[in-house]
């Protein structure tokens, strides 16, 4: 577990081995596949992505960004992606906070793609993990862990690592969470009840690398019920990182404190 003095700092370390990587693979003809949640957690390494990029003038023309996951709706046919300019979208968020951001600081030509913002869709889940498996895998899933549960992505408590992506009731524990993640909610009852996600095995077996990170006073607690795993247990899903390649956690000071 590595601990960094607050959120900033740690945003800037990750920021600066993501595009170290991402330029080695793009000196050899590869797409750096990078997978991103929405919300809180990663919001200071997506801003020092962009600052850094920017700095540096960094191509990024080969670099692509897999979102975990998306909120559902209801409609006649069945459910159907939020709108994509919701307040709470993840796809929305991928363009303003990741895509947006990072393009602004750099010419056309060394832009990220729009089209290489990649997405779950409900009609066809498993066709997300075929794409992702025939893009040679994530190189680096970036996850956060909910604060109450520990979810990961929309995966509730008694997930298994067998799960796939795939249409997902969300949990109470996970909606409430998403007050926090998403202030534009005036009540619980604004937040979805449904959501398409990748699944915890769908990021253990399909990454070479995953960083959970948690930030914050209120991921404190999450921190300490990690560090009581020793394996994974499905009643705590972030502790699925003790099953993936080359894992890492990256928690700042105040987390750290022991609740």
């Amino acid at each position: 577990m590595a601990v960094f003095p607050d959120p900033a700092v740690l945003g800037q370390e990750l920021a600066r081995e993501i595009l170290q990587e991402a330029e080695r693979m793009r000196g050899e003809g590869r797409t750096y596949l990078l997978g991103c949640p929405a919300g809180r957690s990663l919001r200071s390494t997506y801003a020092s992505l962009a600052d850094l990029a920017a700095a540096q003038g960094a191509d990024l023309s080969q670099f692509a960004v897999a979102m975990m996951d998306e909120y559902l709706v209801l409609a006649p046919d069945g459910p159907r992606l939020c709108p994509a300019d919701a307040h709470y979208s993840c796809r929305g968020y991928g363009h303003r906070e990741i895509l947006d951001r990072i393009n602004d600081g750099l010419p056309p030509e060394r832009r990220i793609p729009l089209e290489n913002l990649w997405f779950p869709e409900p009609d066809d889940p498993m066709a997300y993990e075929e794409r992702l498996r025939g893009a040679g895998g994530i190189d680096l899933f970036l996850v956060a862990a909910g604060a109450s549960d520990g979810h990961v992505a929309f995966n509730p408590a008694g997930t298994t690592l067998a799960a796939r992506t795939r249409v997902i009731r969300l949990s109470l524990a996970t909606r409430r969470d998403n007050l926090e993640t998403f202030p534009g909610f005036a009540s619980l009852d604004e937040v979805p009840t449904l959501g398409v996600s990748v699944g915890l095995g769908t990021i253990a077996e399909q990454s070479r690398r995953v960083i959970l990170v948690m930030t914050g006073e209120d991921k404190r607690a999450a921190v300490s019920r990690l560090r009581r795993c020793a394996d994974f247990t499905s009643d705590w899903p972030a502790s699925f990182i003790f099953r993936c390649r080359n894992p890492t956690v990256f928690v700042d000071r105040l987390a750290s404190l022991v609740a």
